[in-house]
């Protein structure tokens, strides 16, 4: 494969994973710990949504090549 595909794919992959993590957010099953001033977030479920996302995309894209 060309180095430039990679490279315009990735780019594509990524601006529909910052578009889709603003609509996406926090899901109801993120693990979030607060105890005084310090706050830890766990993006398990969203994790998982983007790797399914990414794994569909990358699918696709493979089977055009």
């Amino acid at each position: 494969m060309d180095f430039g595909k990679v490279l315009v794919t990735v780019g594509i992959v990524l601006i529909i994973v910052g578009f889709s993590w603003s609509f996406i957010g926090k899901l109801p099953g993120d693990i979030t710990f607060k105890k005084g001033n310090t706050t830890v977030y766990f993006p398990i479920v969203t994790s998982i949504v983007i790797s399914i996302i990414l794994s569909l995309i990358f699918f696709v894209i493979g089977r055009f090549r």
